[in-house]
């Protein structure tokens, strides 16, 4: 029997769960910072990957 050592969805289960318990006490204006906060996160972690590439 062939053993997962990756589940995508549990991670994307696991994903969920964490960002709902964050965000379920936040009004409108604190979930939208939320939101706004990590797009600015991920477009950094893609800038860098982009600054790697370009290195190599």
């Amino acid at each position: 029997m062939k053993v997962k050592q990756f589940d995508c969805i549990e991670m994307k289960r696991l994903s969920s769960q964490k960002i709902y318990e964050e965000i379920k006490n936040m009004d409108i204006e604190e979930e939208l910072r939320y939101w706004q906060e990590a797009l600015k996160e991920l477009v950094a972690l893609k800038n860098e990957e982009i600054r790697k590439k370009q290195r190599n």
